[in-house]
């Protein structure tokens, strides 16, 4: 079964609200091809920590997929061959492209990629959404899995003597996207607390006047009663 997934067009405001989702707006100005060096350099990284990855596709290496981080304003596509794997930057995909897509926040793909979380419960939540040929989703999945991805330990061997202040900068920024996402959610819950309490005074305040209304009526009909 094959079902190409829609053409994939530059984020529309779908995705959740997220430290990421405000870096996605501060790179919206900038050229998807200006970040392909930074996806070149990731991927020949891990591709050198695991070499067999791909080939683990088998007969499915040369299905292409995409992958949409939907708080991001670029989609990837990622093109498993054994032999010369390519992850490329792109603004949309045309249908006939790709094989799947997966979608999804990229801290989660992220999470997928390294294990650290069940894909089968983020699809029936509904946080990931796998369209077209899930059998190429599986072989890939089933490729990740056995490889034992630690993207961010993966690319900082590379490094060599920089690794220590990288990784350091890295837990910083980590820490600080963690801080302002907790700090998003309270603002989130504060925003949505106070919408819930002036529905509820809004509701008991309607109620009240139906049953002001209701008293009125029955009045009304009580004096044409008296009346005949």
């Amino acid at each position: 079964m094959s079902n190409p997934s829609p053409r994939l067009e530059p984020k529309s405001g779908h995705a959740p609200f997220s430290p990421a989702l405000l870096l996605g707006l501060a790179l919206r100005p900038v050229r998807p091809s200006l970040l392909q060096p930074a996806f070149d350099a990731g991927l020949r990284a891990v591709v050198r920590r695991h070499p067999d990855m791909f080939e683990r596709m088998g007969s499915f290496g040369d299905a292409a997929v995409c992958l949409d981080p939907v708080d991001l304003p670029f989609v990837l596509l990622m093109e498993p061959h054994a032999t010369e794997p390519r992850l490329t930057v792109r603004a949309s995909i045309e249908p006939e492209e790709v094989s799947a897509t997966i979608r999804g926040p990229m801290a989660t793909l992220i999470a997928l990629a390294e294990g650290r979380v069940d894909g089968d419960a983020l699809f029936f939540s509904r946080e990931l959404v796998v369209e077209g040929d899930t059998e190429v989703i599986v072989a890939l999945r089933n490729a990740i899995d056995g490889a034992g991805l630690d993207l961010m330990g993966d690319l900082l061997r590379g490094l060599g003597p920089f690794a220590g202040p990288v990784r350091g900068v890295g837990n910083l920024a980590a820490s600080l996207f963690g801080w302002v996402g907790d700090e998003v959610e309270s603002l989130r819950r504060s925003l949505i607390a106070r919408a819930l309490a002036a529905a509820d005074a809004q509701n008991a305040r309607l109620a009240e006047l139906e049953a002001e209304v209701a008293s009125l009526r029955k009045q009304v009909r009580a004096k044409g009663r008296a009346a005949s």
